[in-house]
């Protein structure tokens, strides 16, 4: 599988939740699921049919799925072949007279063929050189058949594939294909795009050479990109610019493949359910519907997802947030609710802060010369104290000039700096995250060393004092249920891929309900519960949930329609051999492939967003499918097409010997393979670099 395979894998949501398996719906989309992936296996083996059929070879068996030790779900019998679905819905496959992928049996087919051979002739052929001529295979047995025969019926399958492709495209963009617009909507702190400078509602509208990408151009272009150490170019679309703004971004190439930290845009809209249960104002009494659409905050007007960003960032205590409920297909009213400030949730602990891990470009940090490694020192005279609440004790003075220490190479500084409006919620949102200073554009590390504790707090009461180091954290679960997992939370600190930072697990706290408590490891081996209590502090983040952005890509005519799926299947074609060159580089990682569970996960999800979106999936999934069967691979389609070209330039068939160590080793390859995504699948093996 390619990148819309890893693009979508650490959002597939679990499918065995006892809430999942009572809604009809799921099941609708079950089926439609079903039927998509069986039809990218029926068309590549009715390929392989078809032109085995049309060259006079007796086809004994079509099978969807695999009938292992004989058992299979169905079967019928319609002239000389059986037809059926077998147990294991892992492929499917034809069974052709005188063809044996399994190296044992076609060992001893050749060794039957060789006793024939020998018999008919009454002479020992030295091994290999038996022909067509001489071949006493039954006239309808598939080793009979010229090469170009045999070859026709190999590549039959992975023609089929393609076609398929290209046909769902077809159809997929006459009825309308819903795309993420490339929009910025939020962006990983202190990642690439973020210390570029880009900013949630940009417009991306030129990557490198591509003209008014997708987004998933985006992430194409990123991951499976040439030449990124010198950077990808972007031009911008930015609201209240006067013209195009152009950056250059250098990917992380750390991950599972390389990136540049930002997530596609979402409407104002809001989505099942509005707010997490765990926010004021969550849970089943919400005033809150989905589907209510922001119209304002705090009086202010707003149009996109990035005003409510910016607004919701800059009015963190109680407000006034008016939604537009539709009434009828007609008629909407204005509902004007009030907010409630959302409370910091913390353990009453401060810890020392770290060094700048990142300075955005044109922010105020940038303007006053700070570099990655930098130390604050002091603000307007006073230590900086605890980081976590800094954010809130300086968008009180947003707009205001402070005077701000820092510490660089042991030497100190001072800077006089003017604090800018945010202009988005920035909080951690994956583990190896720095804290963001949004009104300073800096991102800082914040280390798990106690630099002190609140008197009385819960810390102070759970024996934690100043000098002290976390070096693990778990919370209980938390039963609110809001992607049906409920489940312990655990998780270790340190610089390490499987590591935390202790702004992502402040992050997590917030999301705790009351009288949480949670049990903190200490260097010293102590193990200490700590109660989770509200602040005085703000936590801007509400909590709401919306709904993504799309456009609908429809073609108006069928030649429009033609040229969409051609250009969908050509790119999805050469998108798999990007991702396998990518891999032979080290550029992304094999980790980033998935197995039947992850694909079936994937096209869950593309079903769920309508038809046109499952044809795209699946087309994209037939193009793989043609792809990886005709590498050349012994027991693939590909192997078998190059022991044919061979036996083409030499006169004479390959070694039967040669064939069958070849096979075996095909054989393990793809054991060990398909073993490999499962384990990915089943979470045996991390997907952490």
């Amino acid at each position: 599988m390619g990148m819309h395979l890893i693009e979508a894998l650490a959002n597939a949501a679990p499918l065995a939740a006892a809430s999942w398996l009572t809604d009809w719906h799921n099941w609708n989309l079950i089926a439609q699921v079903a039927v998509g992936l069986g039809a990218v296996i029926f068309v590549h083996e009715l390929g392989h049919f078809l032109v085995a059929k049309a060259c006079g070879v007796k086809c004994e068996k079509f099978y969807l799925g695999f009938d292992v030790f004989g058992l299979k779900l169905a079967k019928f019998r319609w002239g000389e072949t059986e037809y059926g679905i077998g147990i294991l819905p892992l492929g499917g496959y034809v069974k052709m007279l005188g063809q044996e992928d399994n190296p044992t049996k076609a060992a001893e087919e050749f060794e039957r063929a060789k006793l024939a051979r020998e018999a008919a002739e009454g002479d020992t052929l030295p091994e290999g050189e038996a022909s067509a001529e001489t071949s006493i295979f039954d006239p309808r047995s598939y080793l009979a058949k010229t090469v170009p025969q045999r070859m026709a019926i190999i590549s039959a399958g992975v023609i089929m594939n393609v076609i398929f492709a290209f046909a769902v495209a077809v159809i997929a963009y006459k009825m309308g294909v819903k795309e993420n617009p490339c929009v910025v909507g939020r962006l990983w702190p202190g990642d690439p795009a973020w210390t570029a400078g880009l900013r949630p509602g940009d417009k991306i509208i030129r990557i490198g050479d591509i003209e008014n990408p997708r987004f998933r151009n985006l992430q194409q272009r990123v991951a499976l990109g040439d030449n990124l150490d010198k950077g990808v170019k972007f031009v911008v679309e930015r609201e209240g610019a006067s013209e195009p703004l152009e950056f250059t971004i250098y990917p992380d190439p750390t991950g599972l493949a390389p990136r540049i930290g930002i997530f596609s845009a979402s409407t104002t809209q809001l989505a099942k359910p509005p707010i997490v249960p765990v926010a004021p104002l969550g849970g089943k009494d919400s005033p809150f519907k989905p589907g209510d659409t922001i119209a304002a905050i705090a009086g202010k007007n707003v149009a996109t997802n990035a005003d409510v960003q910016r607004e919701l960032a800059q009015n963190v205590g109680p407000t006034t947030v008016t939604v537009l409920r539709k009434l009828n297909e007609n008629d909407s009213e204005q509902v004007p609710i009030e907010l409630p400030g959302r409370p910091l949730k913390r353990l009453g602990i401060a810890m020392e802060i770290g060094a700048i891990a990142a300075v955005q470009a044109g922010s105020p940090a940038d303007k006053a010369g700070w570099k990655k490694g930098d130390l604050l020192v002091s603000i307007d005279g006073e230590p900086i104290g605890d980081p976590e609440t800094l954010n809130d004790r300086l968008l009180k003075r947003a707009g205001q000039e402070v005077t701000i220490v820092t510490r660089r190479d042991g030497q100190q500084s001072e800077q006089k700096v003017t604090l800018r409006e945010p202009y988005a919620v920035e909080d951690p949102l994956t583990p190896a995250e720095p804290l963001v200073l949004n009104t300073l554009g800096v991102g800082i590390r914040v280390t798990t060393r106690v630099a002190s504790v609140e008197p009385g707090g819960p810390a102070e009461k759970a024996g934690i004092a100043a000098g002290a180091e976390v070096v693990a954290a778990r919370l209980p679960p938390q039963n609110v249920k809001l992607d049906d997992k409920d489940v312990e939370f655990k998780v270790e600190f340190g610089e390490a891929a499987d590591k935390a930072s202790w702004p992502f697990f402040v992050e997590q706290l917030q999301n705790t309900l009351a009288d949480t408590k949670v049990t903190l490891t200490l260097a010293d081996k102590r193990e200490v519960e700590v109660d989770v209590a509200a602040s005085n502090e703000w936590n801007p983040d509400r909590g709401f949930n919306f709904e993504p952005l799309y456009v609908e890509v429809r073609a108006a005519t069928m030649s429009e329609a033609l040229k969409l799926g051609s250009n969908e299947a050509v790119e999805s074609v050469a998108q798999v051999y990007r991702f396998l060159r990518k891999i032979g580089t080290a550029q992304v990682s094999p980790k980033g492939m998935g197995g039947p569970l992850s694909i079936f996960g994937v096209a869950h999800q593309s079903a769920s967003k309508g038809v046109s979106a499952l044809l795209i999936f699946l087309g994209m999934l037939s193009a793989n499918l043609a792809v990886l069967n005709f590498l050349p691979i012994p027991l693939l389609d590909g192997g078998h097409m190059v022991f044919l070209i061979l036996e083409g330039i030499r006169g004479k068939p390959v070694s039967e010997r040669v064939v069958i160590a070849f096979h075996y080793a095909g054989f393990l390859f793809i054991i060990s393979l398909m073993t490999f995504v499962f384990a990915l699948d089943l979470g045996w093996i991390s997907r952490l670099p």
